[in-house]
């Protein structure tokens, strides 16, 4: 007899990591197009809107994601769908449809053949 085992369930639902990479050397990168500040403000968002924590949703920061032609950029996980943002707005919709709701932001996904 085989034993089977699940997995454990994750401790967070959703990671968004926020590309806040900067280049000195002047190449492009999504600190030059407000990544910092598209971060602050979700992270703002999903812990005003109680969806902050263990179980549910994580903000973090990262370093260079490898996709600066598409910047600014954000990838959510455990789905793995990258979002490319232009303002508050986008990242307003990016909490409210993917992150509260499940909902993949098809308009702001990150073409798929932008890379570095």
């Amino acid at each position: 007899m085989s034993e089977t085992t699940q997995p454990a369930p994750a401790y967070f639902e959703r990671h968004i990591f926020f590309c806040l990479n900067e280049r000195p050397n002047g190449e492009a990168c999504c600190a030059q197009h407000g990544a910092q500040e598209a971060f602050d403000r979700c992270k703002a968002l999903v812990k005003a809107a109680g969806l902050a924590g263990p179980g549910k949703v994580r903000v973090n920061k990262a370093g260079c994601l490898d996709r600066c032609a598409a910047g600014p950029v954000a990838v959510v996980y455990p789905e793995g769908v990258w979002y490319s943002y232009v303002d508050a707005s986008d990242i307003d919709e990016i909490v409210e449809s993917h992150l509260k709701n499940g909902q993949v932001v098809e308009r702001l996904r990150t073409p798929p053949e932008l890379g570095r």
